[in-house]
């Protein structure tokens, strides 16, 4: 009970941003966006598609689904869809509870999402269930700094951006996909170790 009034507080807080969060997003760099969709083929799930600032990134020849929990961001999301040359199915869909079945996409994209989830293991989890066998997660995310002071300091601030906008700036994350069963294969810094791309495998080491 307690995880899902705290999965509605965050979808409320989302929702009253929706407007302005465009502006916000800017912290991810476009250069960033079109080289991580460089990774994507076949059948594509994009978790927490926000405003849907990565779907004019995608290539032609895939099929994009994407999912948000909140309605006011999803809506953001088709206004920008609705101006592209390819179908985009977009649907309302908490990432840790996916209505997906086992096995069902290619490739997974998530860009800055899981300083939001409230049980991003959980959610973790969930994307390595409907992600196949032979396929992968791709992700742009933001955590917590490897520097130690630096990570006091995130630490520190992070109850004011969590009451705010509801994302936590201090997630370790690395931590959290392997508690998932994931492996990664690729990590690449692009703004300290604050700001990662990362490449997953589905599949245990």
């Amino acid at each position: 009970m307690e995880k899902n009034n705290q999965t509605e507080t965050i979808k409320q807080r989302y929702n009253r941003i929706s407007g302005v969060f465009d502006l916000m997003d800017r912290m991810i760099r476009e250069k960033w966006r079109e080289d991580l969709m460089k990774h994507v083929n076949g059948n594509v799930l994009e978790v927490g598609v926000g405003t849907g600032s990565n779907l004019k990134h995608y290539p032609l020849d895939v099929e994009v689904t994407g999912i948000d929990f909140s309605p006011g961001m999803l809506q953001k999301a088709r206004e920008k869809a609705d101006k592209l040359p390819q179908h985009v199915e977009l649907m309302e869909m908490d990432a840790q509870q996916m209505d997906f079945p086992d096995n069902t996409f290619d490739t997974v994209v998530s860009t800055c999402v899981f300083c939001s989830v409230p049980d991003p293991v959980q959610g973790f989890k969930e994307i390595r269930r409907v992600t196949k066998p032979s396929g992968r997660i791709i992700m742009l995310e933001h955590m917590r700094s490897d520097h130690e002071l630096r990570g006091k300091v995130m630490d520190f601030l992070n109850p004011i951006g969590l009451h705010i906008v509801g994302a936590n700036i201090n997630r370790k994350t690395m931590d959290n996909i392997r508690q998932a069963g994931m492996r990664v294969e690729n990590e690449e810094f692009l703004m300290s170790s604050i700001m990662r791309r990362l490449i997953l495998s589905p599949k245990k080491k």
